[in-house]
């Protein structure tokens, strides 16, 4: 018998992250950050807090251009924590001017985006990998569901708003899959006892078509103009 699925929440904004501002190191930096509390579970690629646990906030923090630091979580969590951010979270960073985002939403599916491609290409290259991590370029992915997903329909969120990306890169007449940083985080609402979990968010899934729709335009609206 498959599980009673609870309708979809609706109502204010989900994913309305707050914009800050420091200064590092003699340079004005911005950040957002979306702190949703508890009930949440997140897969991200992000350096921190990545993988598939429950989160209660997520921080995109812009970092100076040739940013060298060798203890990024570390730096992140630091941020988010000097910002009020309480219980564990995911936290992404970009050289990209973040107070730049684009969002978007679409049938109670919401996407925030922030792009740099100064430093892009495509993921399958003639070019050896590199063991340290490349320095932060990146489109930074982050997206809100108001329905739970099973586990699996978390990764295949993930694969659906890569995906999605991709496909809003090429629109843009862009020669490239993305950047050797982009990262993602898909949030969806914890599974409550007694209630079920979509099991599907492909494409042509219901939630992961809402999904797609909303990345594709948020990463088309955040794409910096020009070459």
């Amino acid at each position: 018998m498959s599980a009673l699925v609870p309708p979809p929440r609706t109502g204010p904004r989900l994913l309305a992250p707050e914009r800050l501002t420091r200064v590092e190191d003699g340079e004005r930096l911005h950040a957002l950050l979306w702190c949703p509390g508890p009930g949440w579970r997140m897969a991200s690629s992000a350096v921190l807090g990545g993988g598939i646990a429950d989160r209660e906030w997520v921080l995109n923090a812009q970092v100076a251009h040739g940013y060298r630091r060798t203890d990024p979580a570390r730096h992140l969590a630091d941020l988010a924590r000097a910002a009020g951010a309480r219980g564990s979270g995911v936290g992404l960073m970009t050289a990209a001017d973040v107070s730049a985002s684009a969002r978007a939403r679409d049938g109670g599916v919401e996407a925030v985006v922030t792009a740099g491609i100064s430093v892009r290409g495509w993921a399958a290259s003639p070019e050896q990998g590199a063991a340290a991590p490349a320095a932060p370029g990146t489109i930074n992915i982050i997206t809100a569901l108001p329905v739970a997903l099973s586990d699996a329909a978390l990764v295949n969120a993930v694969m659906t708003a890569t995906e999605a990306k991709v496909q809003a890169l090429l629109e843009a007449g862009l020669d490239c899959s993305g950047t050797p940083t982009d990262a993602v985080c898909v949030a969806a609402r914890a599974e409550r006892s007694g209630a079920g979990a979509h099991a599907f968010a492909g494409p042509r899934s219901e939630w992961g078509a809402r999904l797609a729709r909303a990345v594709h335009r948020a990463v088309l609206s955040a794409l910096p103009a020009g070459p």
